[in-house]
Formats: C-alpha cells, sequence, structure tokens
C-alpha cells in the first residue's frame, strides 16, 4: 500500500509543477535564475516590472493566442 501512496503523491507534485508551469507561476523566478547565471552582478527587474514589461510586450506583439 506505501508504494500507490507514493505513486500518488509524485503524480501530484507532477501535476501540481505542470499546472504552475502553465499559468506561469515559477517565470520570474526562471527570469531571476537566467538574469544571475548569464549577466551576474547587473540589476535585476523586481516581479513587479518584470510582469509588466511582459505584459506590454505581449500587448505590442501579440502572435497566436486565444484572446
Amino acid at each position: 500500500m506505501g508504494g500507490l501512496a507514493q505513486r500518488t503523491r509524485q503524480a501530484a507534485r507532477k501535476v501540481g509543477w505542470y499546472v504552475s508551469t502553465l499559468m506561469g507561476d515559477n517565470h520570474y523566478r526562471r527570469y531571476v535564475e537566467h538574469r544571475a547565471r548569464t549577466h551576474p552582478g547587473e540589476p535585476v527587474l523586481s516581479e513587479r516590472d518584470y510582469w509588466k514589461m511582459r505584459h506590454s510586450s505581449a500587448d505590442a506583439n501579440p502572435g497566436a493566442r486565444c484572446c
């Protein structure tokens, strides 16, 4: 029975990761990690400014999206 519970927890974690990635919950964290790796010592946008930039960029270049 322990194996089933462990597999269920693993599946729930994977689904949670997928949903949070799909919804963009980790985008800012990935941006900060990228900046630290590729541009160490340079300033990083605040989370608020990051999302402003991201949304204004999406509005300026809509591409293929549903709305």
